[in-house]
């Protein structure tokens, strides 16, 4: 392997990981806000929940087409293999993005509004779950043979460790939601998301630490890569700072503060995503699957 066979591959790496991050930080508090919505207690408070998405909801999954375009391009046998194996996840998630698209633009032409808001909801739940599936799939590791196809069944994704995962996540969009919606409103609907980005602070440090502790036990090579150095150091470092990060944002929630709960929480995407990349890389597909096997001609890079 010459040094752009091996350089190329990391930089798209990267790269990838970058669009990733940005489009679980923007979609994020966008399907957490969808979700939310499913527990406003009046019709007016979902239509101004979706309302706060006016703007910027159809914009944030740009993210997800482009990264997918660069799958497709920087790493063609990873992009095959992830769609043969989480085709019912990725679907989920497809016909969640096409349920909540549809309803935000029915809503305004309609007489039920209360069907489009609750379909709004519903699709942002599905295409959560289906995102949470389809990670902790392959963060768990997909079923390939030695020319890295896939030689699983299409409900392998569906463990209970996919599920936990999963539930991080969405756990995670309701967070960042609900500091976004901190963000944008006042008054009574302000002081109650407050209330739910509490609840939402703690369930998902307790279901991310869960996720943090298991993984090394239940994953051998997970955890050889944990006890590497240097990176013993870096993983001894991220439950710190998320700890520290959760601190923070508890505080600034106890203060009422308005722009600190969101950024706190955006920082935790961002550690909680570094922390990821670092631990999977050089797999694209862990652990069978490496970034310089996946990759396409250096021509094409």
């Amino acid at each position: 392997m010459n040094a752009l066979e091996h350089f190329l591959p990391q930089v798209w790496f990267v790269i990838l990981a970058i669009f990733l991050l940005l489009y679980v930080m923007l979609d994020g508090f966008d399907l957490g806000v969808g979700i939310l919505s499913l527990t406003a207690s009046s019709e007016e408070r979902r239509g101004i929940l979706m309302t706060s998405l006016g703007n910027v909801w159809d914009a944030n999954e740009t993210w997800l087409v482009v990264m997918g375009g660069a799958l497709f391009g920087a790493f063609p046998l990873a992009y095959s293999t992830i769609l043969s194996a989480l085709y019912i996840p990725i679907f989920v998630m497809i016909f969640g993005f096409i349920f909540r698209a549809v309803a935000f633009e029915f809503r305004e032409h309609s007489n039920r509004k209360v069907f489009w808001n609750t379909a709004f909801g519903v699709g942002s739940f599905m295409a959560a779950l289906g995102q949470g599936f389809a990670l902790g799939s392959i963060f768990e590791g997909i079923q390939v043979d030695a020319a890295g196809h896939f030689t699983g069944t299409q409900w392998d994704w569906l463990r209970w460790q996919t599920v936990l995962v999963a539930l991080t996540l969405i756990q995670g969009y309701v967070l960042i939601g609900s500091t976004y919606l901190i963000l944008k409103t006042e008054g009574s609907l302000q002081e109650t998301h407050y209330r739910t980005a509490k609840i939402a602070a703690w369930t998902t440090l307790m279901s991310a630490g869960l996720v943090t502790l298991l993984t090394p036990v239940l994953y051998n090579q997970t955890r050889e890569r944990l006890l590497e150095r240097p990176l013993v150091f870096v993983f001894a470092a991220i439950p710190i700072l998320a700890v520290l990060l959760i601190g923070l944002l508890l505080k600034s929630l106890r203060q009422k503060q308005d722009v600190a709960p969101f950024v706190w929480t955006v920082l935790l995407f961002v550690l909680s995503f570094s922390g990821l990349g670092i631990l999977i890389f050089p797999y694209v597909i862990p652990p069978s699957i490496t970034i310089y096997q996946a990759a396409a001609a250096p021509s094409a890079l």
